[in-house]
């Protein structure tokens, strides 16, 4: 072996050893926080456990038992529901945002602060400003509707208007973020590709079909696959504090459900099954994503 090869031999095992070093810590928190409970869930599904030390193994009980409960199918409905009109609405959004922002004019800087800023508040606290906005009657929005005529509209109130009412201010939330993911992906986009398209004659919607959109397509499969996640998983406190499930569990969504059969009834056992359906869910969705779009590699002649 010449003296070269085992210069590069050596340097590539540093390198090997470095890149170990600087990817323990997230393996080992995903490990500890994300694989463990997950496995956790899927075994204490099998159990019944009431919180109090009582643990008894009941075997598939608690997914019969889900099979059979209602509000278990109307949770995984208000869920879909909410998960099919959030997704899009913050693509949408967060890509428009991100073109928007993008154009140089005045105080741009200053705009793109404020979309970003509801994000990084505590939802708790999101959650809770925008109850005092909506509040029936005194609150913000229908004193300024009651002003222009108005009235007798309760947005967390009523249960065809809670769950939309809940997507919009989950959006308004998450904009700013998507935003950010998808302005980043757009300053990758070469400007040289839209110059030529000018030249040929390409008018600004040609431009955005034909270059924005596939060279897009990476970031694009992160925003739909994080953000469904996010919905599927997150949005508790928001729920908990706004309508708490109702009115008439119209937006129950399945975590909150779980929240309440674990800490509410105290039945672990049953909630872990549920946790367990949502991930096998997740896991399926997500790895339909994955292949349908070659991990975000497909193309615009897709």
């Amino acid at each position: 072996m010449s003296a070269a090869t085992t210069t590069r031999t050596q340097r590539s095992r540093r390198e090997a050893r470095a890149a170990a070093l600087f990817l323990a810590p997230d393996a080992i928190g995903l490990t500890v926080f994300v694989a463990i409970p997950m496995l956790l869930s899927v075994v204490l599904g099998f159990f019944w456990i009431d919180g109090f030390g009582n643990v008894d193994f009941i075997g598939v009980d608690n997914y019969v038992r889900m099979a059979k409960d209602p509000q278990f199918w109307n949770s995984a409905r208000v869920t879909l529901i909410y998960l099919v009109t959030l997704v899009p609405l913050i693509f949408v959004v967060g890509l428009g945002l991100a073109l928007l922002v993008q154009q140089r004019f005045p105080a741009v800087g200053i705009i793109r602060s404020a979309l970003f800023l509801p994000y990084v508040v505590s939802m708790v606290v999101v959650s809770m400003i925008w109850q005092f906005m909506l509040t029936d009657r005194t609150g913000v929005i229908a004193t300024a509707l009651s002003a222009i005529g108005i009235d007798g509209i309760s947005f967390l109130g009523d249960p065809k208007l809670a769950l939309g009412t809940v997507v919009a201010v989950t959006v308004w939330l998450q904009m700013g973020y998507y935003m950010i993911i998808f302005l980043a992906g757009l300053q990758d986009i070469p400007g040289e590709l839209y110059e030529a398209a000018r030249i040929d004659g390409a008018n600004a919607w040609q431009r955005f079909r034909s270059i924005t959109l596939p060279l897009l397509a990476p970031t694009s499969f992160f925003v739909l696959l994080t953000s469904m996640v996010a919905v599927v998983t997150g949005g508790l406190d928001m729920i908990f504090v706004l309508t708490s499930g109702g009115p008439a569990n119209s937006t129950s969504l399945l975590i909150f459900y779980i929240y309440q059969q674990a800490f509410l009834f105290g039945d672990l056992g049953y909630a872990a099954a549920v946790g367990s359906v949502l991930v096998v869910f997740l896991l399926i969705v997500s790895a339909g994503m994955f292949l349908a779009t070659r991990g975000g590699r497909f193309s615009h002649d897709d």
